[in-house]
């Protein structure tokens, strides 16, 4: 008896290993097709999470090439403002206004910056770890020694929802819209 439990035991397991093999496989399919890719474009509903408040903001995010655009379409006063983000760079270059909406972390992340590093680790981010959350996959994307990325996706591996963390803390909560 203890003999089958053991070999039960043993078949669950290996077939959740080729579970998570299958995603991460799936994953990198998808970032390597990303990362070809010279367009894109997304809204995500953001909130930035800072010690003393949190910022709710609704942001477009284009890429046109090696150009990435973040917009404001909400809220509403400062709608229309947008910032460019060029290969290599890490400087956002405001459109004629500068908002100072203050830094999340240590190294300078804003609530506009924090769509570049998502796509970023959506392109060549590192699968940590994968697991099944209400039927949708999540990846643990790290991108680089500040920032890891945990992105939820449907069953066609589409983004639906991020949680960016800096120092091992959420800094960023997004639902991704319009994925095309």
């Amino acid at each position: 008896m203890k003999r089958i439990c053991l070999l039960f035991l043993t078949l669950c397991l290996l077939l959740c290993g080729c579970g998570k093999r299958n995603d991460e496989q799936r994953f990198r399919a998808f970032s390597a097709a990303l990362a070809e890719r010279d367009t894109l474009g997304f809204t995500a509903e953001l909130c930035a999470k800072y010690p003393d408040k949190n910022v709710r903001m609704t942001l477009r995010f284009s890429l046109q090439g090696e150009l990435q655009r973040v917009t404001v379409l909400k809220p509403d006063i400062i709608a229309g403002i947008g910032a460019a983000v060029r290969a290599g760079e890490t400087q956002l270059e405001y459109d004629d206004v500068i908002l100072d909406t203050g830094p999340l972390d240590a190294y300078g992340l804003s609530p506009l910056s924090a769509l570049p590093i998502l796509v970023d680790a959506l392109r060549g981010g590192f699968p940590a770890s994968c697991w099944e959350e209400d039927g949708l996959t999540v990846m643990s994307l790290i991108r680089d020694d500040r920032y890891t990325v945990e992105v939820w996706f449907d069953a066609d591996m589409t983004p639906l929802h991020a949680e960016l963390l800096s120092a091992g803390a959420v800094t960023v909560v997004c639902d991704i819209n319009d994925w095309s």
